[in-house]
Formats: C-alpha cells, sequence, structure tokens
C-alpha cells in the first residue's frame, strides 16, 4: 500500500498546528504560493464564500466549511512570513481581554455596568482602547 505524502501528520495536533504542517509539508514539493499576493487574494476569495454561503440553504453546514477555508488561508498568510498562528491568535486573544477590559473599567468609571450599555458606546470605548492600550 503506498503511503501519501501527507499521511504522518499527526491527527492529535491542534488545527493550527496541522494546519501548518500540511502546508509546510506540501509547499517541499512545490504545493505553495509564490507570493503573499496570491494568498491574499485566495483569502479575499474565501471571505466572498462566507458571503455566498451565508445566503443559501444549509447556511450552517456551508459558512462552517468556508469559515475553516478562511482560517486554513490565513495560516497560509501567516507561515509564508514565518509566524506561528497559535502564538499570533494568542496574542490577538490578550489583546481582545486588554480592550474588552478597557470598555468594562471605563464604564464603572462611569457608574455603569456593562450590561447597562449599548454596543455604539461599547465600540467608542473599543476605539479609546485601541489608542491608548493598543
Amino acid at each position: 500500500m503506498t503511503k501519501n505524502l501527507l499521511d504522518d501528520i499527526d491527527e492529535s495536533l491542534s488545527a493550527y498546528d496541522r494546519a501548518e504542517k500540511l502546508q509546510t509539508k506540501a509547499a517541499k514539493v512545490g504545493f505553495d504560493w509564490e507570493n503573499s499576493d496570491e494568498i491574499i487574494e485566495k483569502i479575499e476569495e474565501e471571505i466572498a464564500e462566507i458571503r455566498s454561503a451565508i445566503n443559501k440553504d444549509g447556511v450552517k453546514e456551508n459558512l462552517s466549511g468556508e469559515i475553516g477555508d478562511l482560517i486554513f488561508s490565513c495560516i497560509n498568510l501567516a507561515r509564508y512570513y514565518q509566524i506561528d498562528s497559535e502564538v499570533a491568535l494568542q496574542m490577538t486573544n490578550k489583546k481582545f481581554i486588554k480592550r474588552f477590559n478597557y470598555i468594562e473599567d471605563s464604564l464603572i468609571k462611569k457608574g455603569k455596568l456593562i450590561t447597562e450599555t449599548n454596543l455604539e458606546e461599547m465600540d467608542k470605548l473599543w476605539d479609546e482602547a485601541k489608542i491608548n492600550i493598543i
């Protein structure tokens, strides 16, 4: 029985790590983008497919696959620039927490709870957080 090139990529890895290893192994035999513009075009294509999936029957099933394709393509862009996508997402999670905490803290200073405000006010505070805490 012939073994396929990607068969030995461990299925127990996180989806991010596995996607990166799959792409790296495929790239070693020439199955890769020539430049980052091509990857960005693929990302834009996947976003268009997400929009299309939202407007079809069976939205959840179609949308899930399209979101997976988008994430896979974003991991590919990170890999192209030798960025660990797992680390990049962890950094974004931390940034999100800091900004969201800024919203809550700012509201508390105004004597409000987050449940007592609206999206417009939270968006304004989010924009402040982007300026004040990165």
